[in-house]
């Protein structure tokens, strides 16, 4: 089993105790936001906690939807973990485009919470409040990215289920607003709205044809 310290360990023993781990949910679906977390961790309380509390803390996409709810509650209710959240939303996606959107979210986060360093997952990201390291599938190899993968998987899959319940006919309780058979149904039957990315297939290609159409 990796140790899910070893990059924390690394970034304290190097002087940086505000470290935050940095992760977003929310890239590849056609509609909704983009939306991002960052956590701190006390160093000693992680360290002491991490077998009991956080044993089974990862990728958020392995976990169950009652797990993810669990440790969200677990840590935004923690006074030992410190939470950003950023927030991006499908019109701004659609004008400075989604890689941007999403450096835009993981920088709102951090600068809410002013991290010293911060552990990325993916490729590296332009804009942060402070150095970085970015770790592919860091989301399984840092419990400071897995708790951030976590929060942003929770957010926004709130968020999903308060448009859900604005606009019914789309289903995004159940696909989260990516591109599901369901999905595509509802957007060729009622076409789109504002909630949806207009740059993304198949959504730019509905709105073009509605164009020809008309």
């Amino acid at each position: 089993m990796p140790d899910v310290l070893l990059y924390e360990k690394e970034a304290w023993a190097s002087g940086f105790l505000r470290l935050a781990g940095i992760d977003e949910a929310g890239r590849g679906p056609l509609a909704g936001p983009v939306v991002a977390a960052a956590v701190i961790f006390d160093p000693g309380y992680i360290q002491a906690e991490l077998v009991p509390t956080f044993g089974k803390l990862t990728d958020s996409k392995a976990m169950s939807e009652k797990h993810r709810e669990e440790y969200f509650g677990i840590l935004t209710e923690s006074k030992f973990a410190t939470i950003g959240i950023g927030i991006v939303e499908a019109d701004e996606i659609d004008r400075i485009n989604i890689l941007k959107a999403t450096h835009k979210a993981m920088a709102i986060a951090a600068e809410q919470i002013h991290p010293q360093f911060a552990l990325v997952d993916g490729l590296p990201v332009k804009g942060l409040p402070c150095e970085s390291r970015s770790i592919v599938k860091g989301d399984a190899l840092s419990i400071s990215i897995s708790a951030a993968s976590i929060v942003a998987k929770v957010t926004r899959d709130r968020i999903m289920l308060q448009l859900d319940a604005e606009h019914p006919e789309y289903g995004f309780a159940s696909h989260k607003g990516y591109g599901t058979k369901q999905h595509l149904a509802a957007l060729r039957k009622l076409g789109s709205i504002p909630a949806h990315r207009k740059t993304f297939r198949p959504v730019a290609e509905l709105g073009q044809l509605d164009l020809e159409l008309g």
